[in-house]
Parts: structure tokens; C-alpha cells; sequence
């Protein structure tokens, strides 16, 4: 984990010294932020590989945060909640947060959650060109991470774009949401598979009538498709 580089947003003071001590006697480097606003701005100013996100903070919450964070960039996110309640993760997975944690955490689970959030991450950064996808009318590309209808480039979210891809890349075969849940979030991931669902809406906002020769459909019962017509 040599340079790699963690942000710690969180108004808990106590909490941000344990997470820099423990995170450092594993090689990373941290820095913390006690408000969203210093968290932004040390976003811009540090760059860091990985955030780890406060929903609760001063000034700007973790919600605005999250949202301001994807505006410019697809580095992970990581939230941390003292609520965990269903309807904080979706916001939070709608605005492009990778994952979710909820206090108080263990730290050895914590860790690994950043390991495995940070190689998904990297794995999709080190693709080649080459493996874009295109159909009529859409291209998704995971090295840029950008989606294009119609040839523009569309604002989506990282964990969107990773969903379409891989449905697009095994178009016309049906997955379960638990498959998605595995294949896309991890097979560590503990949401639920109402994950899947806000995903898949949030994709048809994007793309639906976009082309007649292919669609993101639902099988009921089963799951869902990248669908190709003939």
C-alpha cells in the first residue's frame, strides 16, 4: 500500500486519530478533515486514492460531499454511518458512493473494505483502450470511465458505469441481483439487493430510447439483461 493515499472526512476527532494511526501502521499515508468543506478542499489540494466519508458533518454533509467529490472525480468512496438505515445507503449509492460502513465498525473489517474497494478500483483503471463496448448509438468505456450516448459523453456515476459494462459485456445473459451484487460491488459487499434496483433506474433515466436495437430489460423473477435484438 506504499503512496497510496486515504482522506478521513469526519467531525469525531477521536475517530479520525484512530483510523490515521491504525491506517498508517499499515503504509498508508493519511490526512483528516473535521467538516465537509475542509474535506473538499483537501480533496483538490491532496488527491487522495481513497475517502473515507462522514455522513454527519458541519458545514457541508456527507451527502453534499459525495456529490461534489463525483462532479470531478471517480476516486472510491467509502461512507461511514452511525445510522444504517436502508434509505441513507441508497442516497448514498445514488450519488456514487462505493460502500458503506456503519458505527462502530471494526477495524479489521473496515480494512479490508478499503483493500477491496481499492483493487476493484484499480483493476478498472489499469483496462486497456480496447476494451470499450460499443452498440448502436453507446459506448462505455471503464479506463476513462465514461459513458457516451449519441456520441456525447453522459455524467454517471462510477458504480453505474460498472454495472452497464458488465451487463453490456455479457449482453443477452440474465443475472440475478446477487450475481450483479458479486460481480460488481464485490463478493464482500453486505448490501442488500435493493442496491441493484436503484442502479438499474438510475441507468434507464440515461439511456432509455436511445436505441431500438438493444435495451436494459427486466426479467421478472429472475433478474436482469443487457438485451440485443436480432
Amino acid at each position: 500500500m506504499l503512496d497510496t493515499k486515504i482522506l478521513v472526512i469526519d467531525d469525531d476527532v477521536n475517530i479520525c486519530d484512530l483510523l490515521k494511526i491504525y491506517f498508517e501502521n499499515e503504509g498508508y499515508e493519511i490526512k483528516t478533515a473535521n467538516d465537509g468543506v475542509e474535506g473538499l478542499n483537501y480533496f483538490k489540494l491532496y488527491e487522495p486514492d481513497l475517502v473515507l466519508l462522514d455522513i454527519m458533518l458541519p458545514k457541508k454533509d456527507g451527502w453534499q460531499v459525495c456529490r461534489e467529490i463525483r462532479e470531478m472525480s471517480s476516486k472510491p468512496i467509502i461512507m461511514i454511518t452511525a445510522k444504517g438505515e436502508v434509505f441513507d445507503k441508497v442516497l448514498g449509492l445514488e450519488l456514487g458512493a462505493d460502500d458503506f460502513v456503519v458505527k462502530p465498525f471494526d477495524m479489521k473489517e473496515l480494512s479490508a473494505r478499503v483493500k477491496t474497494v481499492l483493487r476493484r478500483y484499480q483493476v478498472h483503471t489499469n483496462q486497456n483502450d480496447d476494451e470499450v463496448i460499443k452498440f448502436e448509438n453507446i459506448e462505455i468505456s471503464l479506463q476513462k470511465y465514461e459513458l457516451k450516448l449519441n456520441g456525447k459523453p453522459v455524467d454517471v456515476p462510477p458504480k453505474e458505469l460498472e454495472l452497464l459494462y458488465f451487463l453490456a459485456s455479457n449482453y443477452n445473459r440474465v443475472f440475478t441481483r446477487d450475481q450483479l451484487l458479486d460481480k460488481v460491488w464485490g463478493f464482500d459487499y453486505l448490501g442488500d439487493s435493493r442496491t441493484v434496483d436503484v442502479h438499474v433506474k438510475r441507468l434507464r433515466e440515461k439511456i432509455e430510447g436511445i436505441s431500438e436495437k438493444w435495451t436494459l430489460k427486466t426479467v421478472w423473477g429472475v433478474g436482469y439483461k443487457f438485451e440485443i435484438f436480432s
